[in-house]
């Protein structure tokens, strides 16, 4: 499964330096027009061809984020289903960013 995380939590993880790995599952255009800096774009309709790029990260927490919590949810879901259990979604997405 996974637990959210307000951006307010994120934003004070990554302004202490935290290492924090960040997913946007958004699509290309959304991500160039805003992200959260050195975040991995994988769009969520490729995340079951590109989950392979994530094996890396496996065990180590993962924030994910999307624009408004929904698609992010659903990617979280898909990992958490195949084996990963360290998962955050960001609460309102970008919009709350």
């Amino acid at each position: 499964m996974y637990t959210e995380i307000t951006p307010t939590e994120l934003r004070s993880r990554l302004d202490a330096g935290e290492p924090v790995i960040l997913l946007d599952v958004r699509q290309p255009e959304e991500h160039e027009e805003k992200n959260i800096p050195n975040s991995i774009l994988i769009p969520l309709g490729e995340l079951p061809d590109r989950i392979d790029e994530l094996e890396p990260m496996r065990g180590k927490e993962i924030v994910v984020y999307c624009r408004s919590g929904n698609r992010s949810a659903q990617a979280c879901l898909f990992l958490a289903a195949n084996g990963y259990d360290d998962l955050k979604n960001l609460k309102g997405g970008m919009l709350a960013w």
